[in-house]
């Protein structure tokens, strides 16, 4: 396993820039954002490839059971546009949120993201995704997360199960599973979500959490998440690519590092 991070933890005037400094810290892969106002994909992998960064995943999240059909349509647009440009960019794997009711935020919970209306609108909205994914020949990997429709691991199988697509992984964070009041049960869930999931793992995240009943937004190291069984479930179900951090401020980077790489040293 490699330490990776989100792109846009660390910002500066030009690309370059900012791949200097990302790559002063030892990280040589990213989960990218495209957009139109990025330099053309060749530009861009051509500056990655000169600091020897590799692309681990793009991010083409967005809300896949919006209460507003028409922002799914423009969703799913924005990701044709994304997997168009995997292969410039030396990856094949694009992260997903499966989505929430809430009309405001897709990673706020709802209550109507347990009924069947919402598990059906996911599915027709995956089996779409998953016709682009089969095009450009990616891998779509969604995130079970506690505010979402998908969220849990007994979810995200349940999912895997019934699209029957080799298209569709799933993106890992240990910090985004628990509901409320299961902390205590941490590692009974984390051994769980890896018996259930961790053959179709395509990426993993870290981060950290310091309550239960909503996906984890601190740093990795500075919460409750035991990394030491984390990284080991990783390690025995074969991962073997980046685990990515994110939800932490530039300054936390060299902590969040030195972190990681000490645990995954010692697997």
């Amino acid at each position: 396993m490699q330490i990776g991070l989100m792109e846009g933890t660390i910002r500066r005037e030009t690309l370059e820039k900012t791949l200097n400094v990302v790559a002063t810290h030892g990280i040589h892969h990213l989960q990218f954002h495209v957009s139109a106002s990025n330099p053309p994909p060749a530009k861009i992998r051509k500056e990655l490839d000169a600091r020897q960064i590799k692309v681990s995943a793009l991010s083409g999240t967005y809300n896949m059971i919006d209460p507003d059909v028409e922002k799914r349509h423009a969703g799913l647009s924005m990701l044709r546009y994304v997997a168009e440009q995997c292969e410039a960019l030396g990856t094949s794997v694009i992260t997903l949120c499966t989505g929430s009711r809430d009309p405001h935020n897709m990673w706020r919970a709802h209550p109507d993201n347990n009924t069947a209306s919402a598990w059906k609108d996911l599915v027709e909205s995956m089996e779409k995704a998953l016709i682009i994914a089969q095009e450009y020949k990616v891998t779509l990997a969604f995130e079970p997360e506690v505010s979402n429709v998908v969220d849990s691991a007994q979810k995200a199988r349940s999912l895997l199960d019934e699209m029957q697509s080799p298209y569709l992984k799933v993106c890992m964070d240990g910090a985004n599973i628990f509901h409320k009041g299961e902390l205590p049960k941490m590692r009974e869930m984390l051994d769980e979500a890896f018996a259930l999931l961790g053959e179709d793992i395509a990426l993993a995240h870290a981060k950290d959490l310091d309550r239960d009943g909503q996906a984890g937004h601190l740093a990795a190291g500075t919460g409750m998440l035991d990394y030491d069984q984390y990284l080991g479930l990783l390690k025995r179900c074969g991962y073997e690519g980046a685990v990515v951090l994110h939800g932490l401020s530039e300054e936390q980077v060299p902590f969040c590092v030195k972190f990681l790489q000490e645990r995954i040293d010692a697997l």
